[in-house]
């Protein structure tokens, strides 16, 4: 089906805010389905990704790189992040017509390049909602509208930086959702330990 990039990076924006905004206050160090990266680490990684994946058309740099992020975590880290969000879907928006955008992957469609920020967020979204036990998962709506992206992108990125894990099995069955975590290094069964503390278990490296 034909997907609209920029609807896509809205509702997945969307779906990262809920997340953060459900973290508790004591959840920020929890670990998460991101491999040895806390619900902070995912945090700062998601906010400078989006600010990563339009640099070269807003010129604005990230502030550290996403896979070694300085910790940014303010006082109001949902307005904080809706601040990066608001700014990367201007930026994707300001080329909306374009066929070549120049990006970290090469130069590809805005629309295209706005469903990338969109996979991004909402892989990540459902890392923080899951370290942090919220009833907010990946639905089978936003999983199917992300395959495509997904199908272009991760064994790309995986096989050219190293930044997704090995696919995760799961039955056939399992839904679209569980599916698309799996085929992007997640364990859709992964779950928090108990108490919401310790290390994380097997999962996807961030990506």
């Amino acid at each position: 089906m034909a997907v609209d990039g920029f609807k896509l990076l809205s509702d997945a924006h969307d779906y990262l805010l809920a997340a953060v905004r459900g973290v508790p206050a004591d959840g920020w160090g929890d670990p998460t389905p991101c491999t040895e990266w806390t619900v902070r680490q995912v945090y700062n990684h998601a906010l400078l990704d989006q600010q990563a994946l339009t640099m070269q058309i807003s010129g604005v740099a990230p502030a550290s790189d996403p896979f070694e992020p300085v910790d940014a975590v303010g006082a109001d880290p949902v307005a904080q992040l809706a601040e990066v969000l608001r700014a990367a879907a201007a930026a994707w928006e300001s080329e909306r017509d374009a066929e070549r955008v120049p990006t970290p992957m090469g130069p590809m469609p805005a629309t295209t390049g706005a469903a990338a920020g969109a996979l991004d967020a909402a892989l990540h979204a459902w890392d923080i909602a899951r370290a942090t036990g919220q009833d907010l998962p990946l639905t089978e709506d936003l999983a199917e509208r992300l395959e495509e992206i997904a199908s272009r992108l991760v064994d790309f990125v995986r096989d050219s930086f190293g930044k997704y894990a090995a696919p995760v099995p799961v039955p056939e069955d399992a839904g679209r959702a569980a599916a698309l975590l799996g085929f992007t290094g997640r364990d859709p069964r992964w779950s928090r330990p108990a108490g919401g503390s310790g290390t994380a278990g097997p999962g996807g490296s961030a990506g």
